[in-house]
């Protein structure tokens, strides 16, 4: 896990991780930078020091491609296929948080969510 919001494309024609811009790429960046703002911790772009101590994302968010390569992922092929402009949103460095945490996890996403929403 990370704590991230991840944008298309997330691959490209070399298969290698770099940047790989959608026709939609400023729309996409400001959807992500919607919600990594409301999110102190994923604004600051360096979520998860302990596990990965050099991964850093400007504002918390990021291109699929330029972090990692995945070919054939849901949130390009509905972006191509249906114009659904879908993101992936991580919350955080673990991936299976114990039930005592999810307030937690919560509290630091209910405004990210709220604005999100509000870019409808």
């Amino acid at each position: 896990g990370s704590l991230v919001v991840n944008y298309p494309f997330d691959d490209d024609e070399q298969g290698i991780a770099i940047y790989s811009k959608s026709p939609d790429d400023a729309v996409f960046q400001k959807l992500a930078l919607a919600y990594s703002k409301e999110n102190a911790k994923m604004y600051q772009g360096s979520p998860c020091k302990d596990m990965y101590p050099t991964e850093y994302f400007p504002h918390g968010i990021t291109n699929g491609a330029q972090w990692y390569n995945v070919p054939g992922g849901m949130q390009d092929w509905n972006y191509l296929h249906t114009n659904c402009f879908e993101v992936t949103i991580e919350l955080g460095c673990v991936k299976y948080p114990k039930a005592e945490e999810l307030p937690k996890y919560w509290e630091q996403n209910r405004r990210s969510l709220l604005q999100f929403m509000k870019q409808v």
